[in-house]
């Protein structure tokens, strides 16, 4: 089966500065793949360039079968139109470390904005959709709320219920619960875990080790630009192979 996500060798720079030196990892469709790994490792530059928030200046990047961000002719990359790249970009959701919601609108206006923008959905579909995906997140009471009005793990849900009012077939995540007050970070992951056990692909930036230990199905682990160490999340926890893996894990657990 093509795999959902596949890097082949990708490398980002930023000017001198080397953020990816060559990573390469698949996630299959339907899978939950958890990156780990100390600041600076270049895990957001990695899944910013999924969905070619960032170019890359080496290798490939797949998402289902198709090239993010560019056309292929006779072997040579062409990037693609900015329009095509976002049309592409729609099936790609992403949640953020903050928010970004827009703050002059309700948490149901948020959710409806770009499936009537982008995919002319109806308002009254787009609605019924914004309010079911404000259910699923536990939020239905607040559809009203403008984001002031909510807490930061309620405004992460409703960026949540965003990000799937797209219909996305991968959803990323970038630190979604490092900017949130401890008591709040299990109520955002009891979201993430219902869409993994729902068949969503993800991959998911993070440092809560218990989530990756439960919901993925792999785990990678990255330190100045490239990937140390994978393997079965339980596995890698319970006894990594590398001394950078361990020290990094010595730290955390």
């Amino acid at each position: 089966m093509t795999p959902m996500v596949k890097a082949d060798r990708v490398c980002k720079n930023f000017g001198a500065l080397k953020v990816l030196k060559g990573v390469s990892l698949e996630i299959g469709a339907g899978q939950v793949l958890c990156l780990v790994g100390p600041s600076g490792s270049g895990k957001s530059t990695f899944l910013r360039c999924i969905n070619h928030l960032e170019q890359v200046n080496a290798g490939r990047l797949y998402v289902d079968g198709e090239i993010v961000g560019y056309s292929e002719r006779g072997g040579k990359l062409y990037e693609l139109h900015p329009r095509a790249a976002a049309k592409q970009r729609r099936d790609i959701g992403m949640v953020f470390q903050h928010f970004n919601l827009f703050p002059h609108r309700t948490a149901l206006e948020n959710i409806i904005e770009a499936p009537i923008q982008v995919k002319k959905l109806s308002k009254k579909k787009a609605l019924e959709r914004g309010r079911d995906l404000l259910d699923q997140v536990g939020l239905s009471e607040k559809a009203d709320a403008y984001p002031a009005q909510l807490s930061g793990g309620q405004q992460q849900r409703v960026a949540i219920a965003r990000a799937l009012a797209m219909d996305p077939k991968l959803m990323l995540f970038d630190e979604p619960t490092s900017a949130l007050d401890p008591e709040l970070v299990g109520e955002v992951l009891t979201v993430m875990k219902d869409l993994a056990a729902g068949g969503m692909t993800m991959v998911v930036v993070t440092h809560e080790m218990g989530f990756a230990r439960e919901v993925a199905d792999q785990l990678v682990f990255m330190d100045a630009g490239v990937v140390v160490e994978s393997g079965d999340p339980r596995e890698l926890l319970a006894n990594p192979q590398h001394d950078r893996t361990k020290l990094f894990l010595s730290k955390l657990l």
